[in-house]
């Protein structure tokens, strides 16, 4: 994967520091004051997910000593100052009663959060390029689906350290690497036509998408926020069996293939065992286990179910006002 064109300022000064040599090269400090709505913002997301992209598979034309390198760390602490800021701005976290165990309360919190009914557009309403579309956007995370998870696995112990290696086993294709899920997405993307190259569709990702994917390395990617990464892991796998069949449905009635379901199909009863290792034994106990985290595991809860909802709703939006859901590439800076 190579670097990709900047949305804007802030993306151009972090990818145009990349391209140089660690050693020599000098790093932005970030912005000393941003008073916009990062959440909608591309130019800001698409830095953060780039310092971020780091800790993953990185990029052909940048030298990899950037990962661990301070000026990059720097720049991508103020970048995250903004970022938690404002997902603490987006509550309040829905009150749930304190009596009640951990795990109905993250259920009682996905169902007060509203949705965007994404799932039930795909199913009913979405056309074959609209499909493409969603396909495409999905692709960033879905291409390294569970990978930020893998990082909170060292943060753990007991109960939780063993379900969520048992998860994650099971989203690594349980010992089989033509069952891994992101191989599963990647099939889906060239029986739908579409090119399976990890991040090639990153330019087209709206800054809601990318929000979507900068909270989850957000959270896995610091020890602090390991009871929000496990939070936010909870909520995402109790909202997505049901979604994954109304999607799957839709798939079949515009006439793709059965392999292009096949990865909806499986997290149709993956993702029902994997909410309840998620809820009980994972959230649960670590909740059990050290209290203070508690508030966090809820937090996460509530960023995953509001930024999907953020992002589902902005692609329902655009298709029925009979726009693209894609990010314009005109819009990047340097386009013609």
């Amino acid at each position: 994967m190579l670097l990709p064109e900047p949305t804007g300022a802030l993306s151009a000064q972090v990818i145009d520091a990349l391209r140089a040599p660690a050693t020599t090269g000098s790093f932005p400090s970030g912005p000393s004051s941003y008073d916009g709505d990062c959440l909608h913002d591309a130019d800001f997301q698409l830095a953060l997910w780039v310092l971020y992209e780091l800790h993953y598979r990185g990029f052909d034309d940048c030298d990899e000593e950037w990962e661990w390198h301070p000026g990059a760390f720097a720049c991508r602490a103020v970048l995250e100052r903004v970022f938690v800021d404002a997902l603490r701005a987006a509550g309040p976290v829905p009150e749930t009663s304190p009596d009640a165990p951990l795990h109905e309360r993250i259920e009682a919190l996905v169902e007060a959060v509203p949705g965007a009914d994404l799932a039930r557009f795909m199913q009913r309403e979405a056309t074959l390029e609209q499909y493409r579309e969603y396909l495409k956007i999905k692709s960033v995370y879905h291409l390294k689906e569970s990978d930020p998870q893998s990082f909170v696995l060292a943060r753990l112990r007991g109960v939780p350290k063993v379900r969520l290696a048992e998860l994650q086993y099971d989203e690594y294709g349980s010992g089989r690497p033509d069952r891994l899920h992101q191989t599963l997405f990647a099939r889906t993307l060239v029986e739908a036509g579409l090119d399976d190259t990890y991040g090639v569709y990153l330019q087209h990702a709206p800054a809601t998408t990318l929000a979507v994917n900068n909270a989850t390395s957000l959270f896995a990617l610091h020890r602090r926020f390991r009871g929000a990464a496990m939070g936010h892991l909870a909520a995402f796998e109790s909202t997505s069996s049901i979604p994954c069949r109304r999607i799957a449905q839709g798939m079949r009635r515009i006439g793709l293939s059965e392999r292009a379901a096949e990865y909806f199909d499986e997290h149709v009863e993956a993702d029902a065992v994997h909410e309840q290792l998620a809820l009980r034994d994972i959230c649960g106990v670590l909740g059990d286990d050290e209290p203070e985290l508690v508030a966090d595991i809820l937090f996460g809860a509530f960023v995953c179910c509001h930024l999907e909802a953020l992002d589902g709703a902005g692609l329902v939006t655009a298709w029925r006002e009979g726009r693209s859901a894609l990010r314009d590439a005109a819009d990047l800076v340097g386009a013609a």
